[in-house]
């Protein structure tokens, strides 16, 4: 098919246009005979376009190719086709770049968008060029790999005009560099190639008209790998830096950022004397001093940091910033004409300067240079002669120009020492075998008025260009051969005569070195040289008008250049006088470094040459500034860049180039405004064109085999399908529609399409599909129409079944109704008659119901008040009666009383003469034990008889009872007799008050009448207010909750917000607990000397531990963790501070004063809990002798507990008296207190005997007491009230009276003892309270009398002998304390003895008494018998290992280094963390504070070691995460906090730690646990990384969306599920090493985050993946993993799986919005089902979404708009200042929180197994 053929009615093309370059139109008939009539798209239009010579306009491509993000994979490949393609990437989906070959076009956005982030620097490592969307990054990544892959040096070019960006895009792609090449030493040269970019931009940029950090010189950066391709270094040349801008500027720019900077700073250098910038002359020529958005101070500060990371000290930087402003100040010197005219010599109209001229005066000061002779030689200049030497004054513009040009010499020169400076710090002697460079370079530049320094430029374009066009030309070559198809020859544009032209032995440089060599050589003379023997070359024009010009024909324009100029500039002169002088300056040492011209370069402050195939004849220096032939005459500056180029252009045809090509897109730097005319120009000078023309004149459309199977399938008919060679399906394809063979080509793996025939196959795919589109309507319509020929006859049918049963129903109705008329009147009638008849009846039972009513009621009441009179009488007889025998009664008992007290009392009298005889006691007591005898027998009858009494008496009690009763119902019925009658009275009086209140009722009727009218009335005024009000109530209410609602969404709001702040605050905690790891393992491989192996505390670190830090390893300031709360008075009581200002005078040994201070505020404590415990003591004696007397047994054990606390007590006391004695306490105080002893011996004595004699009596007295009960209570049984008969001779009551009166005696002795132990008692507790602060007061003065310095050798011996003496005390002190540790523990073991004795059933261990070793054994039929202890012979584990202190390098070794997790899962889960927490506690056990601060110490380092040495392993970061978590929940378990133990056993809470508190060991714990879990969280997302995108981007299950079906895949291999094999094998993992449940979840939590971050993010930077037929996939695939999380992860809780499955919302809803409609109306749906997806990352994935041709239509620029607009109105007002992403941070690490879990497993069940060969290094205690 020809391209005419094409021209058809429909076709769509381009037509050109005078401002746009290029617009859209729409053919409207059929090309013929050379006129083709158009109408254009925006206007319109119609329009007859001419066809002359057959130059068709161009085509228009398929909308299916419409922002490719490559260039040549277009149809048609022509300059509209690119820049639509351009813009629409750049207005439409704001892509700022697009791949055009082996070239990345960056256009410039003027807009910060966030692509530059370490999240896309790592979704982009590992990636192909071309796989994600086209980045900087991406052809960063390609230079890398080559460099791997290919081990060939590589290099980036940068090129672009002013403006476009290369500064910026050369910056990124070195921070891609040292992110993916990042050094791990500590030179850190990545960070000090990023810390260049601030220095060069602040001297080497400035605002220009087209942008506002334009580079003014050329730059190419070496960044040097070692041999693992790890950054070794760096190094940078520079090129042809503008100076000229330092003395001058046009109009709207700026001179080098680093001067206003210096400016802005101008208050923190005052020695420079700097003013505001408007007041120099080197920088207010543009008028433009500002930049917006930028701040030249803060930029300031950025480049001071800079040069310090760089390594410029800051001497080095104070002299650069003087160099910088003696420009400054040199520039504002003026120049004037000589007024006095003094100098007859001189010329009149010379130059002449003030004297008092400020900014002279400041300059010679800066330098330390003389002023008088430099003024001379600002004005005078030397002509030497043949025969003399003259000076002469130069005249005012001279002077300027000579001025000017020593202004840019120094500003050169200091330029090209600061790249070296650079270049020395990125200098590291380390190996470099491989480098990558960038170029960042200048572009081709044409202006009105183009000088020597566009010359340059274009001319280094030129070169470039040519390598570009070969490198292109190879590429495409190459390509063919591997493909194995036959080719021509590409014709390519060849710049080669221009460069000859420029080149030449006569080009343009050398006529311009020979005219400048000339001794009157001039601008004019050298175009006259140029006109005459350039014009020979086709390249070279000579301008229409004036000969100060000539033109040259470059690859991109002609460029006409103004000769203005060129001799100065290419000299670059400066006066050699004015060189000398500034050379002599004395206050700025960087004047010698900068212009010391003799002295060689240092070769070894350099980095070395690149290894290249040729040798560089250039040293790796600036080449700004030109340097000196061999011959001592300075090399011009053409002759200079020449060269340089020439090095450069050989070393990058030693390297694999790659292109990025800067675009500006307008000059108004708007943000995503696209000039087309502008973007045009700039295409054809960077060459994208060129590179479009040579792949436009081969094959550009390349396609695999099976993807143009699948896109163009349809062509072909079904029977025609080969799937097994599907090369031969698509030949038959090709041969049936296109019947030129030469317009495609078969390669290897690739199908060639000439130009246009992709579109071609596209129109006869639309054709075909148009065609099966009209057949399938057909069918659809005659579907459509003959269901609604169905429906209706349906509905027919159904309207005439309806209507006939509508007549049926209707008739049958009335029917009915006839025959329920006469039931309903037979029924009616019925019921008349029977309601009157019983009206009737019941009138007539009324009457008589009345009548007989009033009869009876007459009858009872007759008879009532005959029986009430009856009564009457009969109570007031009887009560006449008893008044009088009560009397009577009375009168006899007075006489009986009267006698009976005379005989008592004369009874009395006897009977206590007689109880007073001791003789008569004792004859009564032996005839009471007779008496007793026969009383217990008779009692014995008694009792036998009462037997057979009691069921009798049982009965009559129950009988009198029930008369009980009897009376009292007989009471109530004579009550309610009298209550009736009272009742009859009061009805007859309510009968009478009825009647009048009938009256009442009826005068309150009428006015009821009334009032009801009015509050009628009132009541509908009321309702309608109430109505109002109640209106107002709800509208008030609905505001009200209203705003309760807000305020609720408010707390919601702020309560989600504080709850993402701490979440963000626990990341960000633990991020920088992983940075602290990471860099805690960094200082231990730069630490070389070895480290203490002791943690000692001594009295200087106990005030200070810096010293301490510096030299112990690992130590992170946690201090001593022993909880002795009474020694910090101690401490602070000793005045250490006394004597330290007396030289080197001895003094005592503070480290022996410091543990006297312990123990004696120990002894301290202990004599105050011994005080309390005695008081308790006798509280408890007290309250026992106060109570009634009890078991004899008891009271004896209590005393004899007293008598061993009060030895105790005196123990104590002696020993505090010892302590006394060695701090010199006094005599006096001691005899004393041993007189107090004594007395409290004997009197305890006292208390002892009166105890024992009470103890002896009891039993008698509970005997009697007893047997005076039974006595009684017989004889009131057997006797009733004549019991005096059993005391016929009185000798019981005699014997009661004598025992009552020994027990009063008894009470009151037991009393006076009892008041005299109290009072005993305060006294010993006041005099040990003396006694303490007395102790107190002397441990003060003994710590000054040490502290100070003695006096004479008397104090001196007594300060050393009184150290020795504590020390000795103390150590035997400290030996004494163990022991009695040790009976302590072996207390707690008796009483856990006696515990589970108990437990047995053994009743007769009753109490343990603490301080003994006897058990106290009780037996109720044995008296008073102690018996002794019996011990238990089994042994009781304490959940304790001891071991060694020498040992615990090896135990560390076998439970932590040598553990393999194979051998670790059969053991018991955390075995480990146990055996480790059961060491600790032998720690605590011995209260060994160091061995336990080592033990912890060695533990995190074997961990910590084990864990780096298997850094890959999964196994073993499960393992020490499973035992780090056990151990820190342990120390939670048994630390003896109240919170931690609620679920503790009584057991496990005996078992708590005593002495330490390692609460701060808990939170190290918890930090290692953090970076462990780190650890694993990142090895578990590298197992899975290698599966996301197989399996969830590109696994196609549902056959027949995207492609051909194609057979499924095993299941083992195919996408998800081999995810899900991995995820279970992991949770498998997780299970295996008893991980806890919570901390599981955390892990998959994390794991599905990173699936859903690192998905989303390969969506949103791929174009194939946007479709939504794709969408489907991917939801499909992301179902799998949502049901595997329900089926696998279900048994940690429903909240569990719906937060984990939360985690997946991001990309779910991305392929929701994939499948969602995409029109105007859906736009508020869109934004409620994209919640958790951005405004950023939805844009971008419509603007990436590709429609089903032919079914949807394009997203529109609206729709996206009005998205973007809601989203951001849902963010709310401060989402524009947060920073929004476009990728998700695929780094982010969940906080993680390890919650209590207490273990229920005994520590003394615990053994070590043989399998960890421990034996020998533990014991178990």
């Amino acid at each position: 098919m020809t391209t005419k053929e094409l021209y058809t009615k429909g076709a769509r093309i381009w037509v050109e246009h005078p401002i746009k370059v290029w617009e859209s139109a729409t053919v409207t008939a059929d090309y013929r005979s050379g006129v083709l009539i158009v109408k254009l798209d925006q206007s319109g239009e119609i329009r007859q376009l001419k066809i002359a010579d057959e130059r068709m306009p161009p085509l228009r491509n398929p909308s299916l190719l419409i922002g490719q993000n490559d260039l040549t994979s277009l149809s048609y490949l022509h300059e509209p086709a690119v820049l639509h393609n351009l813009r629409v990437r750049f207005c439409d989906r704001n892509a700022i770049y697009t791949y055009c070959g082996i070239v990345l076009v960056a256009i410039n956005p003027y807009y910060e968008l966030p692509i530059y982030g370490d999240e896309t620097i790592m979704a982009y490592r590992g990636q192909a060029m071309g796989d994600l969307d086209p980045h900087i990054f991406a052809v960063s990544e390609e230079a890398y790999t080559k460099l791997e892959r290919e081990r060939r040096d590589q290099s980036i070019i940068v090129s672009g005009e002013s403006g476009a960006g290369k500064t910026v895009s050369a910056k990124y792609a070195m921070r891609y560099f040292a992110a993916v090449g990042g050094n791990a030493s500590e030179t850190q040269v990545e960070r000090k190639v990023l810390a260049s970019s601030p220095i060069m931009e602040a001297i080497g940029n400035a605002k220009t008209t087209r942008n506002d950090n334009s580079s003014r010189f050329g730059k190419f950066i070496e960044i040097h790998f070692d041999a693992t391709y790890r950054i070794s270094g760096a190094s940078m040349r520079t090129y042809l830096l503008e100076k000229s801008r330092v003395v001058y500027q046009s109009a709207g720019e700026r001179n080098y950022h680093i001067f206003y900077q210096l400016c802005a700073a101008a208050a923190t250098l005052p020695d420079l004397h700097l003013d505001h910038q408007d007041s120099f002359h080197y920088l207010n020529q543009g008028g433009s001093p500002d930049i917006d958005g930028v701040d030249d101070f803060k930029a300031f500060n950025e480049t001071r940091a800079a040069l310090t990371t760089l390594g410029v000290s800051e001497t080095e930087q104070h002299n650069m910033f003087t160099v910088l402003s003696t420009i400054l100040h040199l520039g504002n010197v003026e120049f004037t004409t000589d007024p006095s005219g003094e100098d007859p010599e001189d010329n009149q109209d010379g130059a002449y300067i003030d004297p008092n001229d400020k900014h002279l005066a400041t300059l010679c000061s800066l330098l330390g240079i003389s002023r008088p002779e430099f003024s001379r030689w600002l004005t005078h200049r030397r002509i030497a002669s043949a025969h003399e030497v003259i000076v002469s004054r130069m005249d005012v513009q001279r002077a300027a120009f000579a001025r000017d040009a020593l202004a840019k010499r120094m500003y050169g020169e200091l330029f090209a020492w600061l790249v070296q400076a650079v270049n020395r710090a990125l200098h590291t002697g380390h190996d470099k075998k491989h480098f990558i460079g960038v170029l960042d370079i200048y572009g081709f530049e044409t202006f009105e008025i183009n000088s020597f320094e566009q010359f340059c430029i274009n001319y280094a374009n030129e070169k470039l260009q040519q390598q570009f066009n070969s490198h292109v030309f190879k590429l495409e070559q190459d390509e063919y051969i591997k493909e194995e198809i036959s080719w021509s020859m590409i014709d390519f544009y060849d710049n080669q005569p221009c460069i000859d032209l420029i080149e030449d032995r006569l080009g343009v440089l050398a006529l311009l070195d020979e005219e400048c060599r000339v001794p009157r050589g001039s601008d004019h003379g050298f175009v006259g040289k140029l006109h005459d023997k350039c014009a020979k070359y086709p390249h070279f024009l000579k301008p229409r008008f004036g000969n100060a010009a000539f033109i040259i024909k470059h690859f991109a324009d002609n460029v006409e250049y103004q000769c203005g100029g060129f001799l100065e500039k290419n000299r670059d002169t400066v006066s050699e006088e004015q060189l000398e002088c500034v050379k002599t300056a004395t206050s700025c040492r960087l004047i010698h470094a900068m212009f010391d011209a003799e002295s060689p370069v240092d070769h070894h402050t350099l980095p070395p040459p690149s290894r290249r195939r040729t040798t560089p004849s250039l040293p790796v220096t600036s080449l700004t500034q030109p340097p000196r032939r061999s011959s001592g005459q300075k090399q011009t500056v053409g002759a200079q860049f020449r060269a340089s180029l020439a090095a450069l252009m050989t070393t990058l045809s030693a390297t694999t180039p790659h292109y990025v090509r800067c675009i500006k897109p307008n000059d108004t730097k708007r943000p995503f405004q696209f000039d087309a005319a502008r973007a045009v120009n700039q295409l054809r000078a960077c060459g994208v064109l060129e590179t479009i023309r040579i792949s436009a004149a081969g094959f550009p459309s390349r396609w695999l085999y099976q993807d143009f199977f699948s896109r163009y399938r349809l062509l072909c008919l079904q029977k025609d399908f080969d799937r097994g060679d599907i090369k031969t399906t698509c030949s038959k394809i090709l041969m049936k529609h296109i019947k030129h063979p030469d317009k495609y080509q078969f390669g290897a793996t690739k199908i060639f399409f000439r130009a246009g025939q992709v579109a071609y196959l596209e129109k006869i795919r639309a054709d075909i599909q148009r065609l099966y589109c009209v057949r399938v309507q057909s069918c659809v319509r005659r579907f459509i129409a003959r269901r609604r020929y169905l429906r209706v006859s349906r509905a027919l049918r159904g309207l005439q079944a309806h209507a006939r049963g509508y007549l049926a129903r209707r008739k049958a109705q009335e029917v009915r109704r006839w025959r329920a008329a006469i039931k309903i009147q037979r029924n009616v009638r019925g019921w008349l008659a029977r309601r009157k008849y019983q009206r009737l009846r019941k009138l007539a039972i009324g009457l008589q119901a009345h009548a007989r009513g009033y009869l009876a009621r007459r009858l009872y009441r007759d008879k009532r008040r005959v029986r009430a009179a009856i009564t009457i009488q009969r109570y007031v007889r009887g009560f006449l009666a008893r008044q009088k025998v009560k009397k009577i009664r009375q009168q006899i008992v007075i006489c009986q009383a009267a006698i009976r007290r005379y005989n008592a009392r004369r009874l009395y009298k006897r009977l206590r003469i007689e109880a007073r005889s001791l003789d008569h006691v004792k004859k009564l007591n032996k005839g009471l034990e007779n008496k007793i005898i026969s009383l217990q027998q008779r009692l014995n009858e008694a009792m036998e008889k009462n037997r057979t009494i009691e069921p009798l008496q049982a009965i009559i009690v129950q009988l009198r009872a029930k008369l009980e009763a009897l009376k009292l119902v007989e009471v109530e019925a004579k009550t309610l007799k009298v209550d009736i009658e009272a009742k009859d009275n009061m009805l007859n009086a309510l009968q009478s008050e009825l009647m009048s209140e009938r009256d009442n009722n009826r005068r309150l009727l009428e006015e009821k009448t009334r009032i009801e009218s009015v509050y009628k009335k009132e009541r509908e005024e009321w309702q309608a207010e109430s109505e109002k009000l109640a209106k107002e109530l709800r509208s008030d209410k609905e505001h009200y909750q209203m705003a309760l609602d807000e305020r609720d969404k408010q707390h919601e709001a702020e309560k989600k917000a504080l709850s993402l702040e701490l979440e963000a605050e626990r990341q960000s905690r633990q991020k920088l607990l992983s940075a602290q790891y990471d860099l805690q393992e960094r200082v231990d491989s730069l630490q070389r000397a070895p480290a203490p192996k002791e943690h000692r505390r001594s009295l200087s670190d106990a005030s200070n531990n810096s010293q301490q830090e510096t030299t112990v390893e690992d130590d992170y300031g946690y201090g001593s963790v022993r909880s002795v709360e009474t020694s910090r008075p101690a401490l602070e009581a000793v005045n250490w501070s006394a004597g330290s200002n007396n030289g080197p005078m001895p003094i005592a040994d503070a480290g022996l004063v410091l543990r006297m201070q312990n123990r004696i505020s120990v002894l301290q404590s202990e004599l105050s809990r011994t005080a309390k415990r005695a008081a308790d003591l006798e509280e408890r004696l007290l309250n026992r002798l106060a109570a009634p007397p009890t078991n004899p047994n008891i009271d004896r054990f209590k005393v004899e507990e007293l008598e061993i606390e009060n030895k105790k007590l005196r123990e104590h006391l002696d020993r505090l008296r010892a302590a006394g004695d060695s701090l010199l306490v006094s005599k006096e105080v001691i005899k004393q207190l041993s007189v107090m002893q004594n007395e409290l011996d004997r009197r305890r004595e006292e208390c002892i005997q009166l105890k024992s004699v009470l103890t002896n009596q009891k039993p008698w007295f509970q005997a009697l007491k007893s047997v005076t009960v039974n006595l009684k209570s017989l004889a009131t049984a057997n006797y009733g009230s004549d019991v005096d008969i059993i005391n016929e001779d009185g000798e019981l009551v005699s014997a009661y009276e004598t025992q009552k009166g020994i027990n009063r005696q008894l009470q009151e002795e037991l009393v006076s003892e009892k008041k005299f132990y109290s009072e005993h008692i305060a006294k010993a507790k006041a005099e040990i309270e003396r006694l303490r602060e007395e102790n107190e007061k002397y441990q003060k003065l003994l710590s000054v009398e040490l502290s100070q310095e003695p006096k004479n050798k008397q104090q001196e011996f007594a300060q050393n002998e009184i150290i020795r003496l504590a020390a000795e005390s103390l150590a035997v002190q400290e030996r004494v304390d163990k022991l009695s540790e040790s009976c302590r523990r072996y207390k707690n073991q008796i009483r856990l003895l006696v515990n589970r004795l108990k437990e047995a059933g053994i009743d007769d261990v009753q109490d343990i008494l603490e301080g003994n070793d006897t058990i106290v054994s009780q037996n109720t039929s044995a008296m008073l018998e102690l018996a002794p202890v019996m011990r238990k012979k089994e042994r009781e584990y304490l959940g304790i290992f001891e071991y060694k202190k020498q040992d615990e390098g090896t135990i560390i070794k076998k439970l932590i280094t040598d553990l393999r997790p194979q051998v670790a899962v059969t053991l018991l889960p955390g075995l480990p963390a146990y055996i480790i927490f059961m060491m600790l506690r032998h720690t605590d056990h011995v209260d060994d504070e160091p061995k336990m601060h080592q033990l912890m110490k060695a533990v995190r380092n074997g961990v910590k070691r084990t864990l780096k040495k298997r850094a890959d392993n999964v196994d073993y970061n499960m393992l020490w995460l499973t035992n780090m978590v056990r151990l820190l929940n342990n120390l939670r378990q048994y630390s003896g906090d109240e919170v931690y133990q609620a679920e503790n056993t009584p057991r496990q809470n005996q078992q708590c730690l005593r002495i330490f508190d390692l609460s701060e060991y808990r939170q190290v714990l918890s930090d290692s646990a953090v970076s462990i879990y780190q650890d694993l969280v990142n090895l578990l997302k590298q197992q899975v990384e290698r599966l996301i995108v197989p399996a969830i981007l590109e696994y196609e299950e549902i056959c027949g969306l995207s492609g051909p079906a194609q057979p499924a895949p095993s299941p083992p291999c195919a996408g998800p599920a081999r995810l899900k094999q991995e995820l279970a094998a992991a949770h498998d993992q997780l299970r295996l090493f008893a991980v806890e449940p919570p901390l599981r979840v955390v892990i998959f939590k994390q794991l599905f985050y990173f699936i859903c971050a690192y998905s989303l993010n390969q969506l949103l930077l791929r174009k194939d993946l946007c479709c939504w037929a794709k969408g489907l996939q991917i939801r499909y695939n992301i179902s799998h993993l949502e049901n595997w999380i329900k089926e696998n992860l279900a048994e940690y809780g429903q909240k569990s799986v719906e937060e984990i499955i939360g985690v997946l919302q991001p990309i779910t809803q991305a392929v929701h919005l994939l499948q969602a409609r995409k029109s105007m109306v859906d736009v508020d749906s869109t934004v409620e089902m994209c919640r958790d997806l951005n405004a950023m990352q939805v844009c971008k994935i419509l603007n990436l979404y590709t429609p089903a041709e032919e079914f949807e239509v394009k997203v529109t620029r609206e729709f996206i708009h009005e998205i973007q607009k809601l989203m951001q109105k849902r963010a709310g007002p401060a989402a524009d200042k947060e920073p929004q992403n476009l990728l998700m941070d695929t780094k982010m690490i969940y906080s993680v929180q390890f919650h209590y879990s207490p273990s229920a497993i005994r520590l003394e069940d615990i053994d070590v197994p043989p399998i960890l060969g421990l034996d020998g290094l533990l014991t178990k205690i």
